[in-house]
């Protein structure tokens, strides 16, 4: 049809620089230093990208080349800030996480574990605040950056070689904690050891660590339940682990449509991931059980004493932050509550 409009406004004399400019590709390079398989990449690829495509076909304005790069074909975990900040790509997976120096208000939900399980509502708090909130907000400008859609862990807990009934089976154990999250190993008489998804199984497998501290929809994949094939779920909550975001010069230079676009589709991304996070956290602990993963639940009693006993692990990060980090924490806290959550901690008190 498109064809046969062409043809007739040609025949017509119709001047057609304006078809031709409604039709302009532009072109995209869309990557993460995760494979397709990996929950925050699923989001990009299955749901970020057609979402634009379908956004902008509707419009008929223009389209998207994606030049995909997943899978760390570009760069590795520890560099997806500056994949996106330098150009390396224009769109891309950034883990806030591993970016405790450069992007360290991101991180405020690993300084306080315990608050929620909610994944969904951890997505809907930072979509608002990552907007909205000028602290957060103008962070990601400072890195030349634009958040467009949030990304998640489902629910913390422990896989490993072991067992854990008590913390008296943490003494002495090395457990992978990525980034921030070796704070709430603090007191537990076990050692922090730094990595990632991509990391986890080789380092069980060849006794760098013993487990880690990680979430059902993130170990299916990587298949870490074969190495650790013990879980004690403890409940240490969902993260905001980061976002997907656009290099800012990119961004600012797209069409007004296309960033309209962007924004669009993130919003769907954003509902997409959140379900899509729901879904295969209930079918891995199926299938990680058919395939002789053992749970245990670690009791109350030892859970409380977990949380009573860390240390004030927000404190340092405060002092990190300063004004800017007590007016996240104080927001991120507020909107838990008003969503009905009840942390386990109130790490927000006497601000």
């Amino acid at each position: 049809m498109k064809i046969t409009t062409f043809t007739t406004l040609t025949a017509l004399g119709v001047c057609t620089a304006g078809w031709a400019g409604a039709q302009q590709s532009i072109t995209v390079n869309i990557g993460s230093s995760h494979p397709e398989a990996n929950i925050w990449v699923y989001a990009m690829k299955n749901t970020f990208q057609p979402e634009v495509d379908r956004i902008l076909a509707e419009a008929g304005e223009y389209t998207v080349n994606w030049n995909e790069a997943y899978a760390g074909t570009l760069y590795k975990f520890t560099d997806t800030r500056e994949a996106v900040m330098d150009g390396i790509v224009d769109v891309g997976m950034v883990g806030t996480v591993w970016e405790g120096a450069n992007m360290p208000l991101q991180n405020v939900t690993y300084f306080t574990p315990f608050a929620t399980s909610d994944h969904k509502m951890i997505i809907e708090i930072f979509d608002d605040l990552s907007a909205n909130l000028p602290e957060l907000r103008d962070s990601w400008a400072e890195n030349n950056m634009v958040h467009l859609s949030s990304l998640i862990t489902d629910s913390y807990d422990i896989y490993a070689t072991f067992p854990v009934t008590s913390l008296a089976d943490l003494q002495n154990r090395k457990l992978n904690a990525p980034g921030t999250s070796a704070n709430w190993l603090q007191g537990t008489g076990s050692t922090p050891v730094d990595g990632a998804l991509t990391t986890y199984y080789t380092n069980i497998q060849t006794g760098v660590t013993e487990g880690t501290l990680s979430f059902a929809s993130g170990i299916l994949p990587t298949r870490v339940y074969e190495v650790a094939p013990e879980l004690t779920r403890v409940g240490i909550g969902s993260m905001y682990f980061g976002g997907i975001a656009a290099n800012k010069d990119f961004h600012d230079s797209l069409p007004e449509p296309v960033q309209a676009a962007f924004a669009e589709a993130a919003q769907a991304t954003s509902i997409a991931h959140g379900d899509y996070v729901a879904d295969l956290a209930e079918r891995a602990m199926t299938e990680m059980q058919e395939a002789g993963l053992t749970v245990h639940e670690l009791p109350e009693s030892e859970k409380t004493a977990w949380v009573t006993g860390l240390p004030n692990i927000v404190e340092p990060w405060l002092e990190q932050t300063g004004d800017e980090g007590r007016t996240v924490l104080r927001a991120y806290f507020d909107a838990l509550r008003e969503r009905g959550a009840t942390p386990l901690r109130n790490w927000d008190e006497g601000l």
